[in-house]
């Protein structure tokens, strides 16, 4: 392995192949976006650049600069983030932009340094290398996902990569390779090739500039790499979720934290509950559901204001809901929609009891507008 030519091997391949027509890549130009680079570096973890690429832009548009997300509500904002996932994102987000903000009106500009970024919510170590490297354009090493796995192969690393160990010597590898001069070059190089020729399952081993000296293209064996424990299969969840409908209108209840559902904090949802971990057994009625639940060990109790409604509801009938799959990072969720149109006295009723507990509750025709998790949209829409 020749490590003095990694760097320029890596650029001149880039020059020609690499991905320059990105909206918050600044490359090319004199000057760069900090904020942009932050955005998107926060947007591209565990996304595909084609699925961010439409929320960038709106994001952009909507919140044009770092003072204007931190001054933005939290709803505006979530209702741009809705379907793109992992909602953490978009809480640490905003609230970093918050931290961002204050820093820049105490000290005139962004944070300059890697430390000064690890201090700003939700940004890790290689997030901080890559906003720093592109964004502020100081030396930043990156080590994501695909950069690991570029790096593996190329060194022929066989340690499990989710052990510290073995995390410790991909980032000293990472670090010997960046140049002092180019990094931000070299970064987005780093995770072009990643992307786009040292891929997981067919990485494309005639197109890639570090092949001569690569120790698993010279093995034959690129796809043992990288190598990571195999994960205990997902458990499965099954919850019964309640369109309530009244006048064309669906009542929707922002969940806060603490209600068992972290990942949907902050946003809106239809009143849950979940029951057991089979999909394919559905109660037949409310009263049942209910017994379920509380005979299911792993169920997360509902909410104060799911609580409120789902006991406001007569003992209905559920009659062959409509079910989706919806797999989160920890668990496959079953979805199963149980449409119920009201009465007036009955809407009234719920109004009341989620009025006196300050729940923050909207009653409109489908869910645009809201920040509403995807799986949501998948069931009304």
């Amino acid at each position: 392995m020749n490590h003095t030519t990694f760097a320029p091997r890596l650029l001149t391949w880039f020059a020609t192949h690499g991905r320059h027509d990105l909206p918050w890549q600044y490359h090319h130009a004199d000057t760069s976006d900090i904020y942009a680079v932050w955005l998107s570096e926060i947007m591209l973890q565990q996304t595909q650049v084609a699925t961010v690429l439409g929320y960038f832009g709106r994001f952009m548009d909507t919140f044009p600069t770092v003072q204007d997300l931190a001054n933005a509500d939290w709803d505006n904002v979530a209702s741009l983030w809705a379907g793109l996932g992992y909602y953490a994102r978009a809480r640490n987000l905003h609230a970093g932009a918050k931290q961002v903000a204050d820093y820049i009106a105490t000290h005139g500009h962004f944070p300059q340094t890697i430390g000064e970024w690890q201090n700003v919510r939700g940004v890790g170590r290689s997030t901080a290398g890559a906003i720093v490297a592109m964004g502020v354009r100081g030396r930043g090493v990156i080590c994501d996902g695909n950069v690991k796995r570029v790096l593996t192969r190329w060194a022929g690393i066989d340690g499990d990569i989710t052990k510290s160990a073995t995390d410790k010597v991909l980032w000293e590898l990472a670090d010997t390779l960046t140049p002092t001069h180019d990094s931000g070059k070299f970064a987005q190089a780093m995770m072009d090739l990643g992307a786009t020729v040292c891929t997981r399952p067919r990485p494309a081993c005639t197109s890639c500039p570090l092949s001569d000296d690569c120790t698993a293209h010279k093995n034959g064996n690129p796809t043992a790499y990288p190598v990571k424990a195999k994960k205990a299969d997902k458990p499965h969840r099954h919850s019964l979720v309640f369109a309530l409908m009244y006048d064309d209108k669906l009542l929707w209840i922002k969940r806060q934290s603490g209600t068992g559902t972290g990942i949907w904090d902050g946003l809106y949802a239809l009143p849950m509950l979940m029951i057991n971990d089979k999909q394919s057994d559905v109660p037949h009625d409310l009263h049942y559901a209910k017994t379920m639940h509380d005979k299911y060990t792993h169920a997360q109790n509902p909410s104060l204001a799911e609580s409120q409604v789902l006991d406001n509801l007569p003992n209905i009938a559920i009659n062959h809901p409509k079910t989706i799959k919806h797999t989160l990072t920890h668990f496959h969720w079953h979805l199963s929609l149980v449409e119920i149109n009201i009465d007036k006295t009955l809407y009234d009723n719920i109004n009341h009891a989620l009025t006196a507990i300050h729940a923050d509750f909207v009653w409109q025709k489908g869910c645009d507008g809201l920040g509403v998790p995807k799986a949501m949209g998948k069931l009304v829409g």
